[in-house]
């Protein structure tokens, strides 16, 4: 029983020191480089994806307007294309 009282405090596990980090393994590496590779392609689309949208407004409206017409007026004169393929028939 007095051997007991000469051992001292018991020390718990998370006051030793830490296992040092392993280097990531292969697949591990590869499972980052990919993290990092979708974060940058989502970045790059929500950037591309308006100015890509935005150009094609501008390209349809520069044709229209390099014509000298208007989407409404090319509505009309579909639907009168229509009404006359209609009355053929």
């Amino acid at each position: 029983m007095t051997e007991d009282l000469r051992e001292g405090p018991l020390t718990s596990l998370t006051q030793t020191a830490p296992a040092p980090k392993q280097k990531p393994s292969g697949r591990e590496m590869r499972r980052i480089r990919r993290r990092r590779r979708r974060r940058g392609e989502e970045m790059l689309a929500w950037v591309l994806v308006p100015l890509i949208c935005v150009g094609i407004y501008w390209c349809i409206t520069a044709g229209f307007e390099f014509m000298g017409t208007s989407p409404g007026q090319v509505w009309d004169q579909l639907m009168q294309v229509k009404a006359m393929m209609e009355k053929r028939h």
